[in-house]
């Protein structure tokens, strides 16, 4: 039988750490082995993290997403790139997070160093696919990046 896995003060710490020594600004800590049916994770995100808009075609692909320290900001987005909501997610504040069906396009910004938030989705993990990235917005890595996360972010100014 496996042990309970506690989120802690030390996990957060190491996240954060981790987060910013990565090219990529973020960290997951997986509390599932890949196989099981539920995936359940701690992230630590800074502001460099780039987390572009996408969407989750299959039908057992909702998540959930709760912030447990800092700020960030989520866009959602139609299919033809128009903001249809936008908050700010935080926590302790109004919005601490966010259930997201299956099939809404959605975009994450950091507003603050050092945000922790929880992840929970049907499992078992595959990349996103064809038709799941946005078209109106750069791919992680490709020139624009830069300019679309500082339009995102100046979406909460």
């Amino acid at each position: 039988m496996s042990q309970p896995s506690f989120l802690d003060q030390s996990l957060f710490a190491e996240l954060v750490e981790k987060a910013s020594a990565s090219p990529r600004g973020r960290h997951h800590h997986n509390f599932h082995q890949m196989q099981e049916p539920c995936h359940r994770m701690a992230v630590g995100l800074q502001p460099s993290t780039y987390i572009p808009p996408h969407r989750h075609l299959s039908d057992d692909k909702a998540e959930t997403l709760l912030v447990l320290k800092g700020r960030l900001g989520l866009l959602i987005f139609d299919d033809a790139d128009q903001v249809l909501d936008k908050r700010v997610l935080q926590a302790g504040g109004d919005y601490m997070g966010v259930d997201l069906p299956f099939g809404v396009y959605h975009g994450l910004v950091v507003l603050e160093p050092d945000s922790l938030m929880f992840e929970c989705k049907a499992g078992p993990y595959r990349p996103v696919g064809e038709g799941e990235l946005a078209a109106w917005a750069p791919r992680e890595g490709e020139p624009g990046v830069a300019e679309y996360q500082a339009w995102m972010r100046a979406q909460f100014d």
